[in-house]
């Protein structure tokens, strides 16, 4: 599989990259997800402290215990929880993520992690303190690089001037093109996007709409609804000549310089396998790219500016 440098680190990641969250609690199973996307080229595994309590990262360390130094390894901090309570609390404080950060490496089994990202954020956090405690980290080694998950633009500018961050998670997808606004900015810092929900919670794949949720039924997607939906799927559907789906979602995505890779969950191993399929046996050309961008909404985060 093809890989691109992730900002201005020595990371170079699969351009399909396997979003954890989605694994479940089933060892035998989550190892047969796992397994399927590293044998296949993936080398990009992203999960988080809060999956699941830290059990998703307890089964990832286990997993790939034998594999670590063949992969990157992504997790993320911020949210204080305790396991067997119910909820979260927001806690970006240097106290928390230097706490966080031995936790996760316990229980990933390694003792250090190639990319820690801030799960999340406020204009109103401690930004300079955060910043010192992923600076420290790095200085100490026990992260090699750091960036942070986030779609409020306030936030990712205060990151992308103050710190050296090399990477943004953000939701992005055909259906959801509000980071576009800011792709110019982040180049130009030279700060990658890994883009998470590509395929729009299954909209973006040859799932029938009559198996949507009944939230997407009732509400749509965004600002999309769900009669715009099926007709955006139709306008798809013509155009693509035996193709799946996903190979219009991923590839838009990637079409992009900035991003470095689609984060694309995975409950089976044949999802894993359809998303690296979507991006790897198909052609989807510049034409179509520019008609698909004129097909979809383009708009722009009206919060937390």
């Amino acid at each position: 599989m093809k890989k691109r440098k992730l900002g201005t680190s020595e990371l170079d990641v699969s351009e399909v990259s396997l979003g954890c969250m989605s694994i479940g609690t089933e060892m035998n199973q989550a190892r047969r997800i796992i397994d399927t996307a590293l044998d296949s080229g993936i080398n990009y595994l992203d999960t988080a402290d809060l999956y699941y309590t830290g059990l998703n990262e307890e089964m990832i360390g286990e997993i790939i215990r034998d594999k670590r130094k063949d992969l990157i390894l992504a997790t993320k901090a911020g949210n204080r929880f305790e396991r067997g309570k119910e909820g979260w609390s927001w806690d970006p404080s240097k106290k928390h993520i230097m706490s966080a950060v031995k936790d996760s490496l316990l229980r990933l089994k390694t003792d250090y992690i190639d990319l820690y990202q801030l799960h999340g954020g406020t204009i109103e956090d401690n930004i300079d303190e955060t910043i010192d405690a992923f600076e420290q980290l790095k200085q100490e080694g026990v992260i090699r690089y750091y960036g942070i998950s986030s779609i409020r633009p306030n936030v990712i500018r205060e990151y992308v001037t103050r710190s050296s961050i090399v990477s943004i998670m953000m939701q992005y997808s055909l259906l959801d093109r509000r980071p576009e606004e800011w792709f110019s900015f982040l180049e130009e810092h030279e700060v990658s996007v890994v883009a998470r929900g590509p395929v729009a919670k299954g909209l973006l794949t040859d799932r029938n709409l009559d198996h949507m949720s009944d939230s997407i039924k009732q509400k749509g997607y965004l600002t999309y609804s769900f009669e715009e939906l099926a007709s955006m799927r139709a306008q798809f559907a013509s155009k693509l000549d035996g193709r799946p789906l996903q190979a219009f979602a991923l590839q838009y995505c990637l079409s992009h310089p900035v991003v470095a890779s689609v984060v694309a969950g995975a409950s089976s191993p044949k999802q894993v396998q359809d998303n690296i399929h979507a991006v790897e046996s198909f052609h989807v050309s510049v034409e179509e790219i520019a008609w698909l961008k004129e097909t979809t909404k383009q708009e722009k985060y009206e919060q937390h500016r």
